[in-house]
């Protein structure tokens, strides 16, 4: 069986302010298999942001053990650090963070600036213009950000984090910064990505977009507080609509 992409195992992490101790996780374990998309979810304060660090590699555990596809993050350097979250996770943010006056094409080559060994210049447009048409914008490869939508610059930045082939995509609030209609656009990409073999994880605070997921993370006080799936939805919602239909034909027995 393979490796989980994610795998925590009573993970912790602690900030120090001062004299006072933060205890933003404080001992969860969990795994996310290939192929899953996950809502994270919480309120400010329920560890969230800081699970979202942590799994994208921008932060290591204060104990406990995070394996990112079967690699230990605690045990590496800062250089090894980043060179694995460049090659094993995208990321797609609430803010786009695009180049203003950069073209859709140049923003998604970016990361691959970074890769080693480093990719000829031919294979990094193939590879943009690749993930820019997964996303619908094939046609607006010329285009600068300031030129495109909000939503057509959402759909740039996960082109950008797919350009790399991670083995994980995570989004921090991916539609916080859309309207509607908007989101279940992006919603719909992130489906999609997913039926085709994408990992996804999600940080959101929006209970309807949650509902596009196959799992979904609830935490509070740093603890996992409760962790369903659809099935698990499925199936209480089943078990609630029969325990109802024989409450009603006992009222009219």
């Amino acid at each position: 069986m393979s490796n989980p992409v994610i795998q925590l195992e009573d993970f912790r992490k602690t900030y120090v302010s001062g004299e006072v101790q933060v205890h933003a996780v404080r001992g969860v374990t969990l795994n996310i298999q290939a192929g899953e998309f996950v809502a994270i979810m919480g309120a400010s304060g329920s560890g969230k942001s800081t699970m979202m660090n942590s799994l994208g590699c921008l932060d290591r555990p204060t104990s406990g053990r995070f394996l990112l596809d079967g690699v230990n993050v605690g045990e590496l350097n800062r250089d090894e650090l980043a060179d694995l979250r460049n090659r094993k996770i995208g990321f797609v943010f609430q803010g786009f963070n695009l180049l203003a006056r950069t073209s859709a094409l140049e923003n998604v080559e970016l990361p691959m600036l970074y890769s080693r060994p480093p990719l000829p210049r031919s294979e990094q447009r193939v590879r943009a213009m690749k993930s820019l048409e997964m996303v619908g914008l094939g046609d607006r490869f010329d285009h600068t950000s300031n030129q495109l939508s909000g939503g057509q610059q959402q759909r740039v930045a996960i082109a950008r984090a797919l350009v790399n082939e991670p083995k994980l995509l995570l989004a921090d609030e991916p539609t916080g910064n859309l309207d509607s209609r908007t989101s279940i656009e992006v919603m719909g990409i992130f489906q999609r990505l997913n039926d085709q073999g994408m990992t996804v994880a999600m940080v959101t605070h929006e209970l309807d977009i949650s509902r596009y997921c196959r799992r979904v993370i609830v935490m509070r006080d740093g603890l996992v507080r409760s962790d369903d799936t659809v099935q698990d939805r499925l199936i209480a919602a089943a078990e609630l609509a029969r325990l109802d239909a024989e409450q009603k034909a006992v009222q009219l027995a």
